[in-house]
């Protein structure tokens, strides 16, 4: 019977059926290229719609508040938070801008070092612009950037509000879908119910994690800023908090321009430059290696060398967002495919050590049974 078994997954219509999955792939990765605009908010609301529902339940459990004003009340103080930080970003923001003469001739010197080393041309009797648009010729990318955050805070806000009305649509709808599965999956209840559930749990467990984190390392980010005396450090707070939230290039992103914005403000000095980076280093090591791992645990089972493929993929089809959210649904796609036969090979290549893996896997199957 084994024999038979090794052949029968070698038949033509398995093959035929991983080439109509490598099509569907294919095919999924184009429309979610092409609809961007459509599907960001929609895989945003139903994530956030995820994180908000244990708070849902614990309201409606233990204080009797209706499952509809539950949902509406935690929407709106979602809403109001982000715009609350938006404005002080803005507000940092241009606050940055309007200071920019204070750095002006330290930018001078900077560009004049860098000028010297690379032999490029440089006219001291014009200003850092000028010198940079007659040398490196970037004025129509300045434009192009200056038109591009313009439109993006637009876009921004009228995202965030049709986000906020999806999540409170479909927080709504969630009380009602246990028994539309009930319905739905009358023969295949328990498998759904099982896939259902540890999709919620395993995206709300790390999207609550990475999120305190990331938080707990914008917070010391940002004091350590404050107590250097870097300015603006509301801004380089929230830079470590957002970027902390992509795997492995965020952490260095955010240090990385922290650090260049200390440099020009204390040049010609580097202590402090060199404090900054060392310290928003050790922080995101801390922090991002060494403790949100143990938190964290083995629950995710994700390979970092899917995660770097990830990260890739996600972040071509639909930007920083889709870097942002790559993890999550890498998850999501290991979960699916380990509850589907054909596919439970994938997912042992997704994960991260198949010894670490099983266990965990029986583990949730016989809380599923019980």
């Amino acid at each position: 019977m084994d024999e038979t078994e090794k052949l029968n997954k070698n038949t033509p219509s398995n093959r035929i059926f991983y080439l109509v999955l490598f099509l569907a792939v294919v095919l999924a990765g184009f429309l979610c290229k092409t609809m961007s605009t459509v599907l960001i908010p929609v895989i945003l609301s139903f994530m956030l719609s995820f994180v908000f529902l244990p708070i849902i339940k614990k309201l409606n459990v233990k204080t009797g508040i209706p499952w509809v004003i539950s949902s509406l009340i935690i929407v709106i103080l979602f809403f109001i938070a982000i715009l609350g930080l938006t404005s002080i970003l803005v507000s940092s923001l241009t606050g940055i801008l309007s200071e920019y003469p204070k750095y002006e001739s330290r930018f001078m010197s900077i560009y004049q070092v860098i000028a010297n080393n690379f032999d490029i041309e440089i006219d001291n009797t014009k200003s850092l612009f000028q010198n940079l648009w007659g040398s490196l010729k970037i004025r129509e990318y300045i434009q192009k950037l200056a038109v591009m955050l313009s439109s993006g805070v637009i876009s921004f806000s009228k995202t965030i509000f049709l986000i906020s009305i999806m999540t409170a649509f479909i927080l709504i709808e969630m009380r009602l879908t246990k028994r539309k599965m009930h319905y739905a999956f009358k023969d295949n209840r328990a498998k759904i119910t099982r896939i259902s559930n540890q999709i919620i749990n395993q995206t709300v467990r790390y999207i609550s994690i990475k999120f305190f984190i990331s938080l707990a390392t914008g917070i010391v980010c940002g004091i350590a800023s404050l107590i250097i005396g870097l300015d603006f450090p509301i801004v380089w707070g929230f830079l470590a908090f957002i970027m902390n939230f992509i795997p492995i290039f965020g952490s260095v992103i955010s240090v990385g321009l922290t650090t260049i914005f200390s440099l020009i403000q204390f040049y010609p000095s580097w202590g402090k430059t060199l404090f900054i980076l060392i310290f928003m280093t050790s922080v995101n090591m801390v922090l991002g290696n060494i403790l949100e791992p143990r938190i964290e645990g083995k629950n995710l089972g994700i390979s970092p060398v899917m995660i770097l493929i990830s990260l890739s993929v996600w972040g071509y089809i639909w930007g920083f967002t889709g870097m942002l959210i790559a993890v999550p649904l890498m998850v999501i796609i290991k979960i699916v495919c380990e509850n589907i036969e054909y596919l439970k090979g994938l997912a042992i290549i997704i994960g991260n050590d198949p010894r670490q893996q099983n266990p965990i896997q029986n583990q949730n199957q016989q809380k599923d049974t019980n």
